[in-house]
């Protein structure tokens, strides 16, 4: 990870918890969708070459492209990078807080009603792509700094167990998910 041989400070069964995929029961089936996707056991350097290409990808959009909807009952593409934005703020937060050992459950996330209050249309998209790299930003630096011991740690979050390790795949994932949606549905001429 980044150039630090971990070995000479944790066993080589924390190491592999470091670096190995998340198991099926680490988090709701439905999170499957977004860990699916994600093929690597360096989730950290996923997450911080998703941040480069993400933001190339999305810099090619013009600030007319993104009010398109694919259909009109469909988010514009600034609505949908808001939502994406907003989610992975969730999501870190839920890893924040299991990672520091808090073990109060954490409630769901309505994405219907954060994104109708979120006024997205109202900010450019230069803004919301500057907002996903910070917020992506800080991400990597959560995870790339995280002890070996955090990501197994787990907690109850949308009435469900989820792992650190699964939150950071389930991160990576959701953007992969919604840039394929962005490319297959936004973007098709």
């Amino acid at each position: 990870m980044n150039g630090t041989d971990f070995s000479i400070y944790y066993p080589r069964f924390i190491m592999h918890i470091m670096s190995a995929r998340p198991e099926p029961n680490e988090a709701a089936s439905y999170y499957s969708l977004y860990i699916d996707r994600i093929t690597s056991d360096d989730i950290v350097d996923v997450l911080a070459t998703q941040l480069n290409e993400t933001v190339a990808f999305l810099s090619g959009i013009s600030e007319e492209q993104s009010l398109r909807r694919y259909a009109p009952d469909k988010w514009s593409m600034r609505e949908l990078l808001g939502h994406v934005n907003d989610t992975e703020r969730v999501f870190m937060f839920r890893a924040l807080w299991f990672a520091r050992g808090f073990q109060d459950p954490l409630p769901s996330f309505d994405q219907e009603i954060g994104f109708k209050v979120a006024e997205s249309d109202r900010v450019s998209w230069a803004n919301h792509v500057d907002e996903f790299r910070a917020i992506r930003l800080a991400t990597v630096a959560f995870f790339r700094n995280l002890p070996p011991e955090a990501w197994l740690r787990s907690g109850i979050a949308s009435g469900s167990s989820v792992t650190v390790r699964a939150l950071a795949y389930i991160v990576a994932g959701h953007v992969s998910h919604h840039l394929a949606i962005l490319r297959e549905r936004y973007l098709q001429t």
